[in-house]
């Protein structure tokens, strides 16, 4: 059975698809409930189509808003009205009184969290505003972070946890850029959006530090399409929003995304 679920999935992908498949298989088999530490998109997707196997599981990813990326999941005998089960989720409310604070990004408020020796699945979606930021972090760490996270990059700051009716979410703010590109290969896009050479932003996607879609990616020949989302460790992430025709010269016209 696990050698025919195993073709559906990305050999790196193995060891999660096998804790994932556990996790069904106890809940059908032990009547056990599990609920994950936070997944991303992939990972989502992965235990959605390993729950869809067995007609005895029930699944449920909430992750505090409809239109959360990173979400935990809920897994339980199919009996179970897991609708009303707690999700085990708070809302880390960080806001400073100094000006510099308005400037802090996404990337600063994960990293600031992440140095006080924490897990990325123990963290939900990041919401930033102008006047603060919403975390959504699992309910075991809550406290920890309300006592420890004083400075987020050197910016000091004050933290409250408060409940998920009293999240606000905040869509990722993305850069527009256009680009012609001589192709829609993976690493002639990501080149130019990273402004890199080609013979540099292959090093990283064949290192193992691209994905494409939640998935790793290691051709850079990979060729992308309108939707598609590219994470490139170190460097950042990109979505492509159109592939627009072509030039006169025969170059595809792509506009970008870039997430800041």
């Amino acid at each position: 059975m696990r050698e025919n679920i195993y073709e559906h999935f990305l050999p790196e992908e193995r060891p999660f698809v096998d804790r994932a498949w556990e996790w069904v298989v106890n809940a059908a088999t032990y009547h056990e409930v599990k609920l994950s530490d936070f997944l991303d998109p992939r990972q989502g997707q992965i235990v959605e189509s390993l729950a869809n196997r067995h007609p005895d599981v029930a699944l449920r990813l909430d992750g505090g808003s409809p239109e959360a990326e990173r979400r935990r999941a809920l897994i339980a005998p199919d009996y179970r009205d897991i609708a009303a089960e707690p999700m085990g989720m708070k809302v880390l409310s960080i806001t400073s009184s100094d000006q510099k604070f308005i400037s802090l990004q996404h990337g600063d408020y994960l990293g600031a969290i992440l140095g006080l020796g924490l897990k990325r699945d123990k963290i939900g979606d990041i919401h930033v505003h102008e006047d603060g930021c919403h975390v959504v972090v699992t309910e075991e760490i809550s406290a920890f972070l309300d006592v420890n996270l004083r400075q987020v990059h050197r910016v000091g700051v004050l933290t409250e946890i408060v409940e998920l009716d009293a999240l606000r979410t905040a869509s990722a703010a993305l850069e527009p850029l256009d680009i012609t590109v001589a192709s829609l290969r993976l690493d002639g896009i990501a080149s130019d959006v990273f402004r890199l050479s080609r013979s540099k932003i292959v090093i990283p996607i064949r290192a193992g530090r691209c994905r494409v879609n939640w998935k790793n990616e290691e051709d850079p020949s990979k060729l992308l399409r309108a939707g598609d989302v590219v994470a490139l460790q170190g460097f950042g992430r990109f979505k492509v929003l159109e592939t627009d025709g072509m030039t006169k010269k025969g170059r595809h016209r792509v506009r970008i995304g870039k997430f800041v």
